[in-house]
């Protein structure tokens, strides 16, 4: 794993969108995993403004999340779809049929887990993943103890990951306690890996990433099984290195 500390969030989203650029400038039909919550929306504002200074362009890009709550309709508005529209989609020239989430609102959720899973696959695996980091080590929605040979699956959110996201709905009880989310395994599938944390609320999570043994109870150790992971902190989530 290759750390890279930034001076505060904004230069750190402007590199690390420099990054997906570089990916997508390489390989203009790259297939990008993408991630939500607070700390890519820097990202996605850099991205953005690359696209409207015509520095980047999406036509051929494909996307697919990582994950989306089950039991939102995709309109909802605390979906991931409707964060991604307001985010990224929304404002670049990615076509509406080269972007995917899960579908949490599906009859059957097994089944569209598999179908998600496969649909990675057919569009030939992920060329770069931009992954954040719970503070309990979660990656996707992947919780403590998720193994490492996990694909998309349906997983049940633990309660300090319900109340991190807490913020975002009205109260607690409308925070949905399942989600569907690629699985660890489908996440390693990915030929290049990109972590980003952000704010002192994450430096212990840095500081165990780093320290710590490979293990499922923290699930983001399995990051140092991949070959190729990149991860930008800001001076904040770097203070207790």
């Amino acid at each position: 794993m290759n750390i890279i500390e930034f001076k505060d969030k904004e230069q750190l989203g402007k590199e690390a969108a420099a990054f997906i650029a570089r990916s997508i400038e390489s390989k203009p039909d790259a297939v990008l995993g993408l991630a939500t919550g607070g700390t890519p929306t820097e990202t996605y504002k850099e991205l953005i403004h690359l696209y409207q200074m015509k520095q980047l362009s999406f036509k051929q890009t494909r996307t697919v999340n990582l994950d989306e709550y089950a039991g939102l309709d995709s309109h909802h508005e605390n979906s991931y779809m409707t964060y991604m529209k307001q985010h990224l989609f929304d404002h670049v020239d990615l076509p509406e049929d080269q972007y995917f989430l899960p579908n949490g609102h599906a009859s059957n959720l097994e089944e569209e887990c598999l179908r998600y899973e496969k649909l990675i696959q057919d569009l030939g695996g992920i060329d770069l993943q931009l992954l954040g980091i719970g503070q309990n080590g979660h990656i996707g929605f992947n919780e403590p103890g998720t193994p490492f040979d996990s694909k998309t699956h349906v997983i049940q959110l633990d309660e300090n990951t319900r109340q991190a996201n807490a913020r975002y709905f009205s109260s607690i009880d409308e925070v949905p306690k399942y989600a569907i989310t690629m699985g660890i395994a489908s996440i390693l599938s990915s030929k290049k890996i990109l972590l980003i944390a952000t704010g002192k609320s994450k430096a212990e999570v840095i500081k165990q990433l780093e320290q710590s043994e490979i293990h499922p109870d923290f699930p983001a150790s399995a990051l140092k099984l991949h070959p190729d992971v990149t991860i930008f902190i800001d001076s904040e989530a770097g203070s207790l290195r």
